[in-house]
């Protein structure tokens, strides 16, 4: 019997570490690495097109809550004034269960307001100014508060979701009688009582000094 085996046939095999890497193996690793580059990018592109479709739905929200609520701020303004100039020493039973109406009224509106995002903005005597809030109206001496600070909120305002829709309407303090700026605003410098939205009308008009 013949052996038909050559001596090559008997050769070890090549060391695991003498094998050179294939490229097969190198071109998945970069295929990998580029399909993981591509996976991060479209996750966060995702991301900001769901907060940027929440966003444009919140202000969507905002502006026609905002329509809505203008609409009732001359009725809310007319239920606040019709309490404050109520006669509350009336002992009548009739008008005193009229005025429970109207105070029963005012703070449903109020409470509709708030569950819709409405703030009030109604600052007590002595808060400092904030032209981003406040719209002053006119100053006057008192010598019981700082210069420049609110004497008195003669209507309220209301901010949306922190944006200002109605500034309120303020007294402020004079700060001397010398640099009481004139009727009309007009003054070699800026307004130190202008809204910050800086129109001098409307919102953040003249400060009247005739008081």
């Amino acid at each position: 019997m013949t052996d038909d085996h050559t001596p090559a046939d008997y050769e070890d095999p090549p060391a695991a570490d003498a094998v050179e890497p294939g490229g097969d193996l190198e071109q998945l690793k970069l295929e990998l690495a580029e399909w993981r580059d591509k996976a991060l990018r479209a996750a966060a592109e995702a991301e900001n097109t769901r907060r940027r479709a929440e966003r444009e739905a919140n202000d969507a929200r905002a502006y026609a809550i905002q329509r809505f609520a203008r609409d009732l701020f001359e009725p809310a303004d007319s239920l606040e004034r019709a309490l404050l100039a109520a006669p509350r020493e009336d002992a009548d039973p009739g008008v005193h269960n009229f005025l429970l109406g109207i105070e029963m009224t005012e703070k449903s509106l109020r409470s509709a307001f708030e569950r819709n995002g409405l703030k009030r903005i109604d600052p007590t005597k002595g808060a400092k100014f904030d032209p981003h809030l406040h719209q002053a109206m006119m100053e006057q001496e008192d010598s019981s508060a700082e210069p420049g600070a609110v004497l008195r909120t003669m209507q309220a305002g209301y901010e949306l979701f922190g944006r200002v829709v109605r500034p309120a309407m303020v007294i402020v303090a004079a700060k001397s009688a010398g640099a009481a700026p004139p009727a009309g605003g007009e003054t070699g410098g800026a307004n130190p009582y202008a809204h910050a939205d800086g129109s001098g009308k409307g919102a953040g008009g003249a400060v009247d000094t005739k008081l």
